[in-house]
């Protein structure tokens, strides 16, 4: 049974938000699930995200969750999941990417995770890091994985 799929997205992810929601669509929508919208951000991403918006930490109480729902990515894909009727949360969450995007799994109970990522080699995943490769190793559900083809 599908209850639940959880959609990560992050900084990289605009330019794919598209093939992302068709995905999301395609395994949500027949069985449906209400699809988690999940926008992890590092600290300083966080930090930074702040100052664009201008939140004031003195004066607003700043949650995550509302961070996540002012994202441009996330309102394209709220704009699509409405089109389609598609039932939807939003969460947001500070932290490293891949982790933080395993705990939100299980904490809202996904059953299947969506990750978008790139072609990378052998040595750029040794050297960088590779989000996308820690939920496929480490989600406590089954993991779909969109490459985005950068020549395309």
């Amino acid at each position: 049974m599908l209850d639940t799929v959880l959609l990560a997205v992050g900084p990289g992810d605009g330019d794919r938000s598209d093939r992302l929601a068709e995905t999301v669509i395609e395994v949500a929508k027949p069985a449906d699930a209400t699809v988690v919208l999940a926008h992890v951000f590092t600290s300083s991403e966080y930090d930074d995200v702040l100052d664009r918006l201008e939140f004031d930490p003195d004066v607003d109480e700043i949650d995550p969750d509302a961070v996540a729902a002012r994202h441009a990515t996330i309102h394209d894909l709220e704009g699509v999941l409405d089109e389609h009727d598609v039932d939807y949360a939003i969460r947001g969450a500070v932290g490293e990417h891949g982790p933080t995007i395993v705990d939100l799994a299980a904490s809202v109970g996904a059953d299947r995770v969506v990750v978008g990522g790139r072609r990378r080699s052998p040595t750029g995943k040794a050297v960088f890091g590779s989000t996308a490769q820690e939920v496929l190793l480490s989600a406590p559900c089954p993991v779909t994985f969109v490459r985005h083809d950068d020549a395309a």
